[in-house]
């Protein structure tokens, strides 16, 4: 029988994350991991406000956040890594 990991670590970067923020932990998803996600390389990162319907887009650039979006209610989304794509905001935050 395989025998689980004791820790949470993964040996794999992702090349995207996406968090959706709840007011319970938003502090933390904007500091403590942005942080950790630039820190490892993760190249690409959303934060997504269903409360507030706001999607915010990031790159990352030389080891610091940049942001490549900022898109509210209803507008269309077109963002790294999914820029070839329009996705409507509104079908993200409901």
């Amino acid at each position: 029988m395989p025998v689980l990991p004791q820790d949470h670590r993964f040996e794999i970067v992702p090349d995207w994350v996406c968090e959706v923020l709840s007011p319970s932990t938003q502090s933390k998803d904007r500091v403590i991991k942005r942080k950790t996600y630039a820190r490892y390389g993760v190249k690409f990162l959303w934060l997504i406000d269903p409360w507030s319907r706001i999607l915010e887009s990031y790159h990352l650039d030389d080891g610091h956040w940049a942001v490549s979006g900022l898109f509210q209610d209803q507008d269309e989304v077109s963002a790294p890594p999914f820029d070839a794509v329009v996705i409507a905001l509104g079908d993200l935050c409901q």
